[in-house]
């Protein structure tokens, strides 16, 4: 029996909203250390890799994105798998996502201001710098609780000057150099490192599925936002790896590749340019993460696995503001503690487990028949998803052991939470399938 609620965030996010979020979710910190490890693995045939992995990568996006043509609320892989296999499983997903978000975002704005003190000092200071990242986490929170439709603007500002100065580099790069004129055969050794570096670039496309529930049209906007996302990150990868490759760097420090670029090509302007850049890139990067991960916890609350303090909406602001908030909190402790070292250890393993939810999850529907799903998923369906497959086990053979381990703790953790959170139960909004 379904228990009537409070109010409904509005549907904000368009298909621009939505490709903006996946395409922050997807570009952070890491693109500027991407192309030296890509060109140390690979050499001039980077981009090939970059391209052929995006076609590999498109069969599990594909698997996100028809699953986000069946569901109209929020949560995302929690959805699904709530949906498919039952509340327990579906708050151990829900609780996996959240914990690697916490520990994840914790660590990323330590990254942040270490880029701020590189060009300010004075946020490198001994109590300068854990002011300032305990600072950025209470505007990011803020920003994303004064409402959607300001957080996407923000975004829209923030993209906009990472972007600029990176295609301004790469496109001079290529212009002053031309395309790579000499042939760097790839080490052959290094293509399961190599693979993992472009995994890891292309993780995120899809995150604006977990935020259904404030999207317009979702079960087509979603789906069509995943794939321009997609092509999107792919052409700019290879764009920059392009440009790397003919500018041909000796570098001291490879952790920094797009810093040497830009110096290369403009001098210490250049730097400045590229370290601006990366403030602006993590610092949207956070912001897509403060926007979409607290929707997990808000349709949790809703769905009656977390107390119904979590599906608060403000009245306000129209935002799930106590989720938005606990998660600032949350990433904040950790983040002033350092804990979240430890965490991010812990969680290695995470991503792939709601991965391979989901696609479990696309294959019951589909041998379920539910709505129109087995007039919808024509024979090609069984190579993408075989395809999905194969690229997951992989992943999930690169786990660490004593990462696999660490991740088995933590789903004893969440599974005691689940039991002490039934005991208080409650009944709460179903599982709507639109598919």
């Amino acid at each position: 029996m379904t228990k009537t609620l409070g109010a409904t965030p509005p549907r904000a996010i368009g298909l621009g909203g939505a490709v903006l979020i996946n395409i922050n979710a997807a570009i952070g910190a890491g693109i500027f250390a991407l192309p030296a490890l890509l060109y140390a693995g690979a050499g001039n045939f980077a981009p090939l890799a970059i391209i052929g992995f995006a076609f590999a990568y498109a069969c599990l996006a594909g698997v996100f994105a028809k699953l986000s043509t069946m569901f109209e609320q929020s949560g995302g892989p929690q959805l699904y798998a709530e949906h498919v296999f039952g509340r327990f499983v579906g708050f151990q997903v829900g609780w996996f996502v959240v914990c690697a978000n916490f520990a994840g975002r914790a660590a990323n704005f330590h990254v942040l201001v270490s880029y701020l003190a590189a060009l300010f000092p004075v946020f490198g200071g001994e109590i300068a710098r854990p002011l300032t990242v305990v600072g950025l986490i209470a505007l990011t929170t803020l920003a994303s609780v004064i409402g959607t439709r300001r957080a996407i603007g923000a975004m829209w500002v923030g993209t906009a000057l990472k972007l600029v100065p990176i295609l301004l580099l790469a496109g001079y790069g290529l212009i002053a150099n031309g395309l790579p004129a000499t042939v760097s055969l790839p080490d052959f050794g290094e293509v399961e490192s190599v693979i993992l570096l472009i995994a890891y670039a292309f993780s995120g496309v899809g995150v604006a599925m977990i935020s259904a529930g404030e999207t317009k049209a979702p079960t087509t906007t979603i789906y069509h936002s995943i794939f321009l996302s997609l092509g999107f990150v792919t052409l700019l990868y290879v764009l920059i790896q392009l440009a790397y490759s003919a500018t041909v760097i000796e570098q001291a420090d490879p952790d920094v590749p797009l810093a040497a670029m830009g110096e290369a090509l403009f001098g210490q302007t250049g730097v400045t340019m590229i370290s601006f850049a990366a403030i602006f890139s993590i610092a949207t990067n956070q912001l897509a993460g403060f926007v979409v991960i607290p929707r997990i916890l808000f349709g949790m609350g809703r769905r009656g696995l977390l107390p119904p303090v979590f599906a608060h909406v403000s009245q306000r602001f129209e935002t799930p503001s106590v989720a938005i908030t606990f998660f600032g909190a949350v990433v904040a402790v950790l983040a002033a503690s350092g804990t979240f070292a430890e965490l991010a250890t812990m969680l290695v393993a995470a991503e792939q487990i709601f991965i391979g939810a989901c696609i479990l999850a696309l294959i019951i529907l589909w041998r379920r028949g539910e709505g129109n799903i087995a007039q919808a998923m024509g024979p090609r369906w069984i190579a993408i998803i075989a395809v999905a497959i194969v690229l997951t086990i992989w992943l999930t053979a690169q786990v660490p052991l004593d990462a696999a381990l660490s991740t088995g703790l933590l789903a004893g953790v969440g599974t005691l939470l689940y039991f002490l959170a039934r005991a208080n139960s409650r009944e709460g909004e179903v599982t709507r399938f639109v598919g």
